[in-house]
């Protein structure tokens, strides 16, 4: 969840924890009434804790990796993600020769 859209739920939230229920509230209320206050509220509330608990998506590093040297005997030649980790992009441009086993030129996700 984007920043602003957490703020606007929370601002939401917290407007209808404080403004229906209160109003219902300081007019002498009836049963149905002060049951409608009390789901309101709970509802805001929930709506305030959700809120709060949502991460802000992390963009993560950028990897950049240009004219690189030569990769032999299993080596990298660009950038080595092992197993995927990682959630900002990666960009390999003009990598050198990779040669040998298990040797890389660019992006290697291998474990």
């Amino acid at each position: 969840m984007s920043q602003g859209k957490k703020i606007a739920v929370i601002v939401l939230a917290t407007a209808g924890v404080l403004s229906t229920p209160l109003i219902w509230l300081l007019d002498s209320p009836d049963a149905g009434q002060l049951a409608g206050a009390t789901v309101q509220a709970a509802v805001g509330i929930a709506a305030l804790v959700w809120a709060l608990l949502q991460r802000l998506p992390s963009a993560g590093p950028t990897d950049r990796a240009g004219r690189t040297g030569k990769a032999e005997r299993g080596g990298t030649s660009g950038i080595r993600r092992p197993g995927g980790r990682g959630r900002g992009s990666a960009t390999a441009d003009r990598t050198g020769d990779a040669s040998g086993a298990n040797s890389v030129s660019g992006i290697d996700y291998s474990n």
